[in-house]
């Protein structure tokens, strides 16, 4: 990591009551991007890629969204609805933005910032989707959705969270989730994404709450009435290994909502494809972003 790509972590205070993490890559630009991660990711993930080709070319802003690395957990009695994110974003937005601006996110950050383009569609420059057109649609059971929702919650604040016993143990728990994954980018996302106990264990920083199933299913026709309200420019950008790319008949029905979208398969890259090819990825954000 080079001083021109080393990025200041800062903290901030949204209207949502949450104080959020953030890391941030100036520039002489009046281009503000915001990089936004995926589930139970973190702000670092974006490190490669920045590294590759982004640094110096914008004004580069990766929040911690809520519940995940060092922004605040949502405490006792609150629970992640995806609307929140969205709302996080809003006024993260506002307050770190300068005259353009415009979103990155990777699958569940896509979604946010797909939803903030279609609700803010005059506020967004430039809208790259990274797999962030939501997962597969399911059959809706909602009594026995709403009964495993608040069992989820149960146990996931009973129980221990998950420990390791050093960050070579907990990288390996990365790779293990992703085989594509450089061992070496393992260790650097272990190191930022964990926390130490008092009994020298690590455990991920990011709320188990999260590995809950909410009560909400996903929903194409809601995330659509979105959709068809953006008017910037669409990056759509998949990785050629993704598993998304086994449910073709439901991914070419959400693209159909992006006609004049650009897309992109990255050869080589899983669904974290800013893990498997930074540089791929960082050269088409660029292009992109500068057009």
């Amino acid at each position: 990591m080079t001083s021109a790509t080393k990025p200041t972590a800062r903290t901030i205070d949204l209207a949502t009551g949450l104080r959020y993490h953030m890391l941030e890559w100036d520039a002489d630009s009046d281009h503000t991007v915001i990089l936004v991660h995926g589930f139970l990711d973190l702000s670092w993930g974006w490190q490669a890629v920045v590294e590759s080709g982004l640094a110096g070319k914008f004004h580069l802003v990766a929040p911690d969204m809520r519940g995940h690395g060092d922004s605040d957990r949502v405490g006792p009695g609150g629970y992640y609805y995806f609307m929140d994110y969205v709302a996080d974003l809003a006024d993260l937005a506002d307050l770190v933005s300068r005259s353009r601006l415009s979103l990155v996110g990777h699958s569940m950050g896509g979604s946010i910032c797909s939803y903030y383009a279609g609700s803010f569609p005059d506020r967004v420059t430039r809208l790259a989707l990274l797999e962030g057109l939501g997962p597969p649609e399911e059959t809706i059971d909602m009594p026995g959705r709403i009964r495993g929702w608040l069992n989820g919650w149960k146990r996931a604040r009973q129980r221990e969270p998950v420990s390791y016993a050093n960050l070579d143990e907990a990288a390996a728990r990365l790779c293990q989730h992703d085989r594509l994954l450089d061992p070496v980018l393992a260790e650097f996302l272990a190191e930022r994404g964990t926390v130490a106990t008092a009994d020298g264990r690590y455990h991920f920083k990011h709320d188990p709450l999260h590995v809950t199933r909410g009560p909400y299913p996903y929903r194409i026709d809601m995330a659509a009435s979105l959709w068809k309200n953006i008017n910037c420019p669409v990056l759509l950008v998949e990785g050629s290994k993704s598993i998304f790319r086994h449910h073709a008949e439901q991914v070419e029905r959400r693209y159909a909502y992006f006609p004049t979208g650009k897309r992109v398969v990255i050869d080589g890259a899983g669904h974290m494809m800013q893990r498997h090819r930074p540089a791929e990825l960082a050269r088409l954000l660029r292009d992109f972003l500068a057009e």
